[in-house]
């Protein structure tokens, strides 16, 4: 049996690259003194390490400060000029496509809507394929950036995404009709996006729980639950500060967890599912079944046409209690320090929901694990599914210290 891989020169250099640059993106900017007992690293690997970066262009000064009886301290910050990232969303009714650089400031995006939306509730990948293509073309173009400085395409889709195969990605969206398709595949046909681009696929709600772990409400926590609420519903469950994927990375399917045995049909076949008393399509179905009514063409418009509507007091108070015995399970599964609720439509109900939500959260769960929970809105908008896709290349281009266009299979790290 061979034995551990011994390490080389280049390999503690691309460590040292990673350590620096890690720290210099979530921390800086810092000077060159600082990063020392920040990295553990000596005086003379930061002075090497942060030359090779700057001659890359990957690092830039950002101001100085006064030292103490000394020379000013030259700051140092990750260049966000210096490459971008583009992060798709996949989402129910359209396709966002967002270009970024490194900083995460958005420069363009494209957003198309999906052929006459969801025919019978399902898909068709080969649409999906056509639009993330048209719409990269349309980012890069519309930003005026050039190709080669793309370091990767993250896409968040609905489904559970296998990336164990051979074939790269694959997504089974039991919900919008997928068994099985081979997503990376075919985005690497020839004419669709460019071969030597890498791709990282990975769950919408894991990409929103990305996101709002980096920048937004999960920063700080080392045990969370990112919770996604659209036209459908998902979970990211962070543990000890990493996404748990499960032994399939299936793991976070809490929509489709029981709330009521034999209840209500759900979008994947079960009855009783969470998501079929708490999503946006399922709520606007309980409206309409109370004879509800509204005139938007898409469902934003519909939940809001809802919320606006005093005779809807009653269901959103009931769902507010369904929601809340849903997070009640995720207390008691997990015992997070913090529960944040995103999604397009967790954002829109939230709030009118937030309080009623977490008093049934209090009364479903357990006294003690709940006491350390906090139960709190997402920050970052509509945006974070694509925000948190563009962070699947970024956390690459981090842990490999700046290597640019690496040919890497598909799969969130």
């Amino acid at each position: 049996m061979p034995g551990p891989r011994r390490r080389t020169v280049r390999d503690l250099r691309r460590g040292n690259r990673a350590v620096v640059l890690r720290k210099l993106y979530f921390d800086g900017p810092l000077s060159r003194q600082e990063l020392g007992p920040l990295t553990a690293l000596s005086s003379g690997s930061i002075s090497n390490v942060v030359a090779e970066l700057v001659a890359d262009g990957l690092l830039e000064e950002a101001g100085s400060v006064d030292s103490d009886g000394g020379r000013p301290r030259t700051l140092l910050r990750v260049a966000p000029g210096s490459g971008h990232v583009v992060g798709v969303d996949v989402g129910e009714t359209r396709v966002r496509v967002e270009l970024f650089d490194l900083a995460l400031n958005e420069l363009a995006r494209a957003d198309a809507p999906l052929p006459d939306g969801r025919r019978d509730g399902k898909y068709d990948a080969h649409d999906v394929v056509r639009l993330i293509a048209r719409g990269l073309t349309q980012v890069i173009a519309g930003a005026g950036v050039a190709p080669e400085t793309l370091i990767g395409v993250g896409i968040g889709v609905p489904g559970i995404v296998d990336a164990s195969g051979p074939a790269g990605a694959v997504v089974h969206g039991q919900t919008i009709g997928w068994d099985a398709v081979p997503l990376e595949e075919m985005l690497r046909a020839p004419g669709e996006l460019p071969p030597e681009l890498p791709l990282f696929i990975d769950n919408g709600a894991k990409t929103l729980g990305r996101a709002e772990m980096w920048f937004g409400a999960g920063r700080g926590a080392r045990n969370a639950v990112i919770a996604l609420i659209g036209s459908g519903v998902g979970a990211c469950v962070i543990a000890d500060g990493v996404p748990y994927q499960g032994s399939s990375s299936s793991a976070g399917e809490w929509g489709h967890t029981v709330l009521q045995v034999g209840g209500r049909e759900c979008r994947c076949g079960a009855r009783g599912c969470l998501e079929a008393y708490v999503s946006a399509e399922s709520l606007l179905e309980r409206w309409r079944e109370a004879g509800g009514t509204w005139t938007s063409p898409d469902e934003e418009g519909a939940l809001a046409e809802l919320l606006e509507d005093p005779a809807t007091e009653g269901l959103l108070d009931e769902t507010a209690e369904y929601l809340g015995a849903g997070i009640a399970d995720l207390v008691n599964l997990f015992n997070p320090e913090r529960i944040v609720v995103g999604g397009w439509a967790g954002l829109l109900l939230g709030p009118r929901l937030i309080e009623p939500v977490r008093r049934a959260a209090a009364a479903y769960a357990l006294r003690h694990p709940f006491a350390q929970t906090t139960v709190e809105l997402g920050r970052l908008g509509t945006d974070a599914v694509t925000v948190g896709a563009a962070t699947l290349p970024l956390e690459r281009f981090l842990e490999t210290g700046g290597a640019r266009r690496e040919r890497i299979v598909s799969g969130a790290s």
